[in-house]
């Protein structure tokens, strides 16, 4: 596959385009600060009469997404709407039912989700499914902590819910499992996933009737523009829907791809070189206008 064409700004690309789905940590700030480049030109993008709508797989409903853009100081007027994982995760729970939940993640940090989830916590031998928002403790867990559970689980044919489709995530220069890891070993081992995120087609879905709330009819698919720093994830998700994107290498792929901070074209020809490569029409170390 041809790597995309390396740019510096964004911004004459942008203009080709109504509607951005942007991905959030990664792109717009690292978990720790903003990025103030990227909140500058998805505000601009805005003042032009463009829709932006984070789309991310944060195991939280929206308004833990937003707590988190405010932590890190992401400027508010850089996005119209959130899509959440976690909000999808929740929205599929309501769809099927489920009522005795199993629930595997970080109590304190995704209380978001939990508080909003029905009846109580109950135990895998009661449960009539599983809902995972990551590792308990994932700064010292390992997918293989949860090996006993991924067995029988599958053995009682629960189905998982993956409420982060994430395999792994930076938190400014460290990097944590996530739910998709554990999710991934579940159904590799026959277990059945419902990802509620991307790339799969939950996300971009919600996103794209969003987007159409947002500005009165759906957008057509050549005035998308995705914007993610994740081949696996957000790329994949443009390429299943039909949407265009632009790859951010300063994210989950930046030790592959740079060089003291800049886009190595070998790398980026290395990274995007394998036929099942999800294609970008342009590459940026990060967004700016």
């Amino acid at each position: 596959m041809t790597p995309p064409p390396i740019l510096a700004n964004a911004g004459p690309l942008l203009s080709r385009y109504d509607t951005v789905f942007c991905d959030v940590w990664g792109v717009v700030h690292n978990g720790r600060r903003a990025y103030a480049e990227a909140g500058e030109a998805l505000a601009r993008f805005r003042t032009g009469g463009g829709t932006v709508v984070l789309v991310s797989n944060a195991p939280v409903p929206a308004d833990g997404v937003e707590r988190v853009l405010e932590h890190t100081q992401v400027r508010r007027d850089a996005w119209d709407a959130i899509v959440s994982s976690g909000d999808i995760a929740l929205a599929h729970i309501a769809e099927q039912g489920y009522r005795r939940l199993h629930r595997i993640g970080p109590a304190n940090r995704d209380s978001r989700l939990f508080q909003r989830l029905p009846g109580e916590p109950a135990l895998l031998r009661e449960a009539d499914a599983i809902v995972c928002t990551g590792l308990v403790d994932d700064a010292h867990e390992t997918v293989e902590h949860y090996r006993a559970l991924i067995e029988e689980g599958v053995a009682r044919a629960l189905p998982f819910v993956c409420a982060n489709p994430d395999l792994v995530v930076d938190v400014g220069e460290r990097r944590f499992l996530c739910a998709g890891s554990i999710a991934a070993e579940y159904e590799r081992h026959g277990g059945a996933v419902f990802w509620a995120g991307k790339p799969h087609p939950s996300a971009y879905a919600a996103a794209l009737r969003c987007a159409a709330d947002l500005r009165g009819a759906e957008p057509p698919r050549r005035r998308i523009l995705s914007i993610g720093d994740a081949l696996r994830t957000d790329l994949a998700a443009a390429q299943g829907m039909g949407v265009d994107a632009v790859f951010i290498a300063s994210g989950i792929h930046n030790g592959e791809v740079l060089i003291d901070g800049a886009i190595d074209p070998d790398r980026l020809a290395a990274l995007f070189a394998p036929a099942a490569a999800p294609p970008a029409i342009a590459a940026m170390t990060e967004l700016r206008w």
